[in-house]
Parts: structure tokens; C-alpha cells; sequence
């Protein structure tokens, strides 16, 4: 098959590009910087500069492939959440996918699968409530976000396209989240080894983690499997409650991890985002293994121990 993924360059975008190379297909990908986009992806994926509008060679080429995986979107924890900054996160994802869309509609030849991002964010705080694909989205900021994400995604249906939007958990990999949680500070130490680590706030939300691999995995199952759409969860089938998360990296260092973060402390250096992180979503993968996708990585001590080695 030949994929087309926006946000190739990303945390996730980087694997997948990898793995779908590595599984036969042909990678197109679209990025605001094509040059540094080919520095990072190697000369096997084709870079497009992609500018939103509707017109150029990215949207002929388009109508040239299979799939597209739409990972594209700001950064929800790049800066304090300030109203422009919250815009900015909304647009990059309803815009962009729209513009997709929109460039889909008007191809002789349309993609037969969209599969674009999405996050558990969809459900807002649900307390101890266990959340699969059926379950009605929340009302909060990143709530109305993730459904107006998978709306804008969802009119390509109508086009005769086959669309998966997967809800994604805390994606724990080298980098990224993990990384964040373990390094909070610019010192060459984590608190976590210094026994100074702890739960965020209470530590009884729910922590719907997914390490990066099934992430990968369960996106490139998506976009080359025919019976894959509408939601998916993509979280590991057991999540845990922060303090559980923690603690089972405090067992690892063999430290204590009990000092907590007080909420107020997360509110007044994040804003408005401290209220995602002090809330969570007990969300299971459901409609995932339903449809036979078989996780790599189930048990979380298992997937720390290995990820944090030599940490």
C-alpha cells in the first residue's frame, strides 16, 4: 500500500513511518518543513510541504494513495494553556483534518482509508466509570476538542472513505511522556532517584497508559485493515491509577515514590491544563480486541522495567 501521514516527524510519526516501511509500503509524507522532514524520515519516505490550503503537489499526490494516518496536531502539553494557546491546539487538529478532507473530496481517485488521531481526552474526567468506545464523550475543553476532531474526520465517510479515529492514552516510549515524568526538572537526576517522586495530586485517576509500540502497531493495523473503523481505544488493556503508575517506578528504582504533587502547584505553573492531569480515564481497548489486534505490551512493570534501563 501506499500511506500518507501528516505528523511524520512526531513522537509517533517516526515509528509508524519506520514500521510501515519495514511491513512493504510506500510512504508519503506531509510536513510544514520538507528538508528537515527527509533529514529525519531518510530518503525512503517522499516529503511533501503541506500548507493547509488545498492545492500544490501534496494534494495531487493525495489521490494517489491507499491510506492516510493523520497524526498531525499542536502539542497539548507544549505551553501553559493561555485562550491562545488553547486555539492553537483546536485548529491544528479541526483544520488540518478538514483540509484533508476537503482535498479528498475533490480527487477522482479518493484514499480508501482515513485513520487520524484522536484521544481519550474525548471522555473528560470519569472518575472510577469504565469507559470503552460506546461511551458518550465529556464536556471539558480537550472533550469538545477530540469530538470536533473525529467530526471533521468523520465526513470523509460520506465520500466513500473508511475512517478510524484512535483515541490515544499516555503513550510511554524512550522520550516523550515518560521521559517528562521522570526528568520534571533541568537536572541531570531524576526526584524519582532521590525518593522526592510522587502521585499527582490525589494519584486515584485513572492512568490509560499504551507504550509506543502498540500505538504504532495499532495505527498501522488500522490504516491497512478493511473491518477497522469507526473508535478505537488506544490504551493497554490494564490501565492504572496514577499512584499505582508511580509506585511501580519507585519499585523499579527501588525508592519511595509518595511525596505528592499538590494540585494547586500543578494549577498555578499549567493553568488550565493541570485540570487533564489531575483528572484520567479508566478506558479499556474494547472494540480493538474485538476486532483480533493482539497487544504487545500488557503489563506495566514489565514495560517500565525495560523502558527505564539503564535510566
Amino acid at each position: 500500500m501506499r500511506i500518507m501521514v501528516t505528523g511524520a516527524t512526531g513522537f509517533v510519526g517516526r515509528p509508524l513511518c519506520a514500521r510501515l516501511l519495514e511491513a512493504g509500503h510506500s510512504v508519503v509524507a506531509l510536513t510544514r518543513d520538507a528538508p528537515r522532514a527527509q533529514s529525519v524520515l531518510g530518503p525512503r519516505v517522499a516529503c511533501l510541504a503541506w500548507g493547509g490550503e488545498n492545492d500544490g503537489e501534496w494534494g495531487r499526490a493525495l489521490g494517489e494513495v491507499d491510506a492516510i494516518v493523520n497524526l498531525a496536531g499542536e502539542s497539548v502539553g507544549g505551553a501553559r494553556w493561555t485562550e491562545e494557546y488553547k486555539r492553537k491546539i483546536y485548529d491544528s487538529r479541526i483544520l488540518n483534518t478538514r483540509a484533508l478532507v476537503e482535498a479528498i473530496r475533490v480527487q477522482p481517485t479518493r484514499p480508501r482509508a482515513l485513520v487520524c488521531a484522536s484521544a481519550v481526552g474525548y471522555y473528560g474526567d470519569r472518575k472510577d466509570e469504565t469507559l470503552t468506545e460506546e461511551s458518550p464523550p465529556g464536556t471539558d475543553f480537550l472533550a469538545k476538542t477530540c469530538r470536533d476532531w473525529e467530526a471533521e474526520a468523520g465526513k470523509a465517510a460520506a465520500l466513500g472513505v473508511r475512517v478510524a479515529c484512535m483515541r490515544i492514552g499516555i503513550v510511554l516510549g524512550k522520550g516523550g511522556a515518560l521521559e517528562k515524568m521522570l526528568y520534571p526538572l533541568p537536572l541531570p537526576v531524576s526526584p524519582f532517584k532521590l525518593g522526592l517522586g510522587g502521585p499527582i495530586g490525589s494519584g486515584r485517576q485513572w492512568f490509560p497508559w499504551i507504550h509506543l509500540e502498540d500505538v504504532v502497531g495499532l495505527f498501522a493495523w488500522a490504516a491497512t485493515t478493511d473491518a477497522a473503523s469507526g473508535a478505537f481505544n488506544t490504551t493497554a488493556p490494564n490501565p492504572v491509577t496514577n499512584a499505582e503508575f508511580v509506585h511501580t517506578i519507585g519499585r523499579i528504582l527501588h525508592r519511595p515514590a509518595v511525596a505528592p504533587v499538590p494540585g494547586f502547584v500543578l494549577k498555578l505553573a499549567l493553568g488550565e491544563f493541570a485540570e487533564a492531569l489531575l483528572g484520567g480515564q479508566r478506558a479499556f481497548p474494547t472494540a480493538a480486541q474485538k476486532a483480533g489486534y493482539r497487544f504487545r505490551h500488557e503489563n506495566l512493570e514489565e514495560t517500565l522495567r525495560a523502558l527505564m534501563a539503564n535510566t
